[in-house]
């Protein structure tokens, strides 16, 4: 086999001009999949990170049975009561994945500043417990002012666009009103504790958080629509979800129970828009390096017609001779690889040294772009571009082991 591959070498050499433009194809091909790759683990990543931090979702969120289908309609019957809400979080806390569970309720409303009043839709969270959902998120998107606290049940946080528009900040007054949960109009007085960016244009302009107990307050209940669950590890999520539900309906307590991939829409949305993109640039890349491939090859059983006539005469099998060009198609997809991943490790030294950002549709404020570096999809890519320029490298090689060798020797 050494001297097999030691040929095939020499013989991909003969034509240096040819063999390098099919080694940079292959290269920049491959160059071009594990970058995008590494663009979109970065965006999958943060993705995640936006949905179980940013958005407050953690990993998993109980809802009693029927919420989904009907809470709207009937939010006081489908909510969990104190005595529920105890009892579950008594339950969930004695696994040892489980870093907490906590509370929370959505509602909205009209804010005014006594001269201008518009719609507002809040989250009601336990502020110790939102602290350690959002773990270093504030760290991206730090907030303005001191935040929620417990010491404070009044003060709220409010997305920036909104105390834009009211021209508030932190430490100014508002009253906000929602209906309660009998439909009756309640009223209470608010101070902005703090001002922050929700990242998104959507709900930049609308968007607040208030303490729980405040929430209960307005909408004069002491029920939560959902208990957020939040893990040690990701990876558990699943694992987690069924070991939850499957207790929680032994202690006889209905629940319905969604994970984060399943409530972030935004999350599914771009990540199956960016599946689609890198099946279209994964395609269009295969099918450079199989022309290029069959394109080389061909033109090297071309030129050594009389070379392979030779072989054949002193003894060497079809099989032989189609072994041998398959070994320089694998070589040249092997070479071609590891060229792409110069340029991968260059495209990222160069993006990480430069730093660009850009805003993407939706976004409020500018993010960096990153590209990971898979290992992963580095070591795939590179198996398949090799059996891929290995078959590639077949078709023209089962032609020239099937000529005449009279008409091989012939050749000119």
């Amino acid at each position: 086999m050494k001297k097999w591959m030691k040929l095939a070498a020499r013989n991909i050499l003969r034509n240096k001009r040819r063999s390098l433009v099919t080694l940079l194809a292959i290269g920049v091909g491959f160059a071009a999949i594990t970058v995008f790759r590494g663009y979109v683990s970065y965006v999958y990543r943060g993705l995640q990170t936006m949905a179980i931090r940013g958005e407050g979702l953690g990993h998993l969120t109980l809802f009693k049975a029927g919420w989904l289908e009907k809470g709207k309609l009937d939010p006081d019957r489908y909510m969990f009561s104190k005595a529920e809400i105890e009892k579950i979080m008594k339950l969930i806390t004695r696994e040892n994945e489980v870093i907490l569970a906590t509370p929370q309720i959505t509602l909205s409303g009209i804010v005014t500043n006594g001269s201008i009043s518009t719609i507002f839709i809040a989250q009601g969270v336990v502020p110790q417990d939102d602290r350690t959902i959002k773990g270093g998120w504030n760290a991206f998107r730090p907030i303005q002012g001191e935040g929620l606290n417990e010491k404070k049940t009044y003060g709220v946080e409010m997305a920036q666009d909104l105390a834009k528009f009211l021209n508030l900040a932190p430490g100014k007054d508002s009253v906000v009103m929602a209906p309660t949960m009998s439909g009756q109009m309640n009223a209470m007085d608010i101070q902005v504790s703090g001002v922050f960016d929700t990242g998104t244009d959507a709900t930049n302009d609308k968007y607040m958080r208030f303490p729980f107990a405040f929430a209960q307050s307005l909408l004069d209940t002491e029920k939560a629509e959902k208990i957020v669950v939040l893990l040690d590890d990701t990876a558990k999520t699943e694992l987690m979800h069924s070991r939850l539900l499957s207790m929680l309906a032994k202690a006889g307590i209905p629940c319905e129970i969604k994970t984060w991939k399943e409530l972030s829409m935004f999350y599914a949305k771009v990540r199956q828009m960016f599946d689609i993109f890198f099946l279209f640039v994964f395609c269009i890349v295969l099918v450079i390096v199989v022309m290029s491939t069959v394109n080389t090859m061909g033109m090297a059983v071309l030129e050594r017609t009389r070379e392979i006539g030779t072989l054949r005469a002193l003894g060497l099998k079809r099989r032989g001779v189609s072994m041998l060009f398959a070994m320089e198609g694998s070589l040249l997809g092997v070479f071609g690889s590891f060229i792409g991943i110069v340029l991968h490790i260059c495209a990222w030294a160069i993006i990480k040294v430069v730093a660009p950002t850009y805003t993407y549709p939706g976004s409020s404020s500018p993010v960096p772009l990153i590209i990971d570096i898979v290992p992963l999809t580095l070591i795939g890519l590179m198996c398949c571009l090799t059996a891929l320029s290995l078959i590639a490298a077949i078709i023209p090689a089962r032609r020239a082991a099937r000529q005449n060798i009279v008409n091989a020797l012939g050749h000119t």
